[in-house]
């Protein structure tokens, strides 16, 4: 069934596509900056003019699919489709299969151990630590030698704040920009490199911006415009053209379960070829009833994430922060009790240390203000674990 497009050079279709290749259709269309119906019109055009005797696509489970092509494109592919005795909904599928193959993720054109590490620090529960647990990871990786991104990716811009780096003014290029395609000019210019001789320039920062607290809503609007946009994406295309400069990047989240986190965890879920472990999430809580609570909610979105896109998440592992025994019978329970998770682990157990509320007060980077310190070895203990 066709009906006409309103400038008339193009007419909506309706078929159907199995689920899995109409979503490998949605994220490599984003991946490439192309509409699905630029897409879907090329695919349709090879398939009639190349793809002979394909072999049957799976097509069980198919369901409604609709885009724009030119006018005309839709009834000569039926011909097409009479000719070689395929039903439209195979011949589709074999269009958008035949696509695929020939324009492969840009994730396949680099090697996956070559793509830096990415580490999500998140939790959809405020107060338990993900920036100082975000900070204290990249500072243990660039200690090391590593050359490390952390990114305030918090419109409350807390990490930034700490680091003695300002927000970046509303209306400015920021992170949130070039998130929504309007960037204006190159991410790179943004990230300011913290001034600190014991990590000799490996350690930089890319600030928040008071943006940040409009992105869900922006992302939304957009997606809603422009076809072939997808909104989990949208983290990872901004920091593509980044990632050749990084052996490790560290994203700070908000407290958030909407569209952020969604593009957070999709940015750090395993590329295709990457072994497990090596990037994913970690997850700061408390040794409290409310922080248990909090990590279901999470957990389910990861689950739902991954079940929606076919992906998969690394949990690379838990830190128990803020940990006072004198607490009592609901401390030590808690912590017995994420400790019997054993998957994901327990990375470290942190104290309710002064450490880190000095270096806040100092603008000083932790593993600098205080090297020897428990919170900074526990710094170190959490870096090496989650690089499994």
């Amino acid at each position: 069934m066709a009906s006409p497009y309103p400038q008339g050079d193009r007419e909506k279709v309706a078929s159907k596509l199995p689920p899995a290749l109409r979503q490998a259709l949605k994220v490599r269309a984003a991946e490439l900056g192309l509409d699905i119906q630029d897409a879907v019109t090329a695919a349709v055009t090879d398939w009639r003019a190349n793809a002979q005797n394909m072999p049957p696509v799976e097509t069980a489970g198919a369901e409604s699919f609709s885009t724009w092509l030119p006018t005309g494109l839709y009834d000569d592919f039926k011909d097409t489709c009479g000719t070689r005795n395929v039903s439209f909904i195979q011949g589709l599928a074999q269009s958008v299969h035949r696509w695929l193959d020939l324009n492969p993720s840009p994730q396949q054109g680099s090697s996956p151990e070559t793509d830096p590490e990415r580490k999500v620090v998140c939790n959809q529960k405020g107060g338990v630590g993900k920036t100082a647990v975000a900070a204290g990871m990249a500072q243990a990786y660039a200690e090391a030698g590593k050359r490390v991104l952390l990114v305030d990716y918090d419109p409350q811009g807390h990490l930034s704040e700490q680091l003695g780096i300002p927000q970046i003014q509303p209306g400015q290029d920021s992170l949130v920009s070039h998130m929504c395609g309007e960037g204006r000019g190159d991410l790179r210019e943004l990230v300011m490199a913290i001034e600190d001789s014991r990590f000799e320039k490996r350690l930089h920062l890319l600030p928040a911006c008071y943006d940040g607290f409009l992105l869900d809503p922006r992302i939304a609007v957009i997606a809603t415009q422009k076809r072939g946009f997808q909104k989990e994406t949208a983290l990872e295309l901004a920091l593509r053209p980044l990632e050749a400069d990084y052996d490790v990047i560290v994203i700070d989240c908000p407290p958030s379960l909407g569209i952020a986190m969604d593009a957070a965890l999709y940015y750090g879920r395993r590329r295709r070829n990457e072994r497990g472990g090596r990037s994913g999430v970690v997850i700061p809580v408390l040794a409290e009833d409310s922080s248990a609570t909090a990590y279901g909610m999470l957990a389910q979105q990861i689950t739902d994430l991954c079940d929606d896109l076919s992906l998969d998440v690394d949990y690379l592992g838990l830190v128990v922060n803020l940990y006072d025994s004198r607490r009592g019978y609901v401390a030590t329970s808690s912590l017995a009790e994420w400790r019997k998770l054993g998957d994901p682990p327990v990375l470290a157990v942190i104290g309710d240390l002064k450490e880190q509320r000095e270096t806040v007060r100092k603008r000083r980077p932790l593993l600098s203000y205080a090297p020897h310190s428990d919170q900074a070895e526990a710094m170190r203990t959490i870096a090496k674990g989650a690089s499994r």
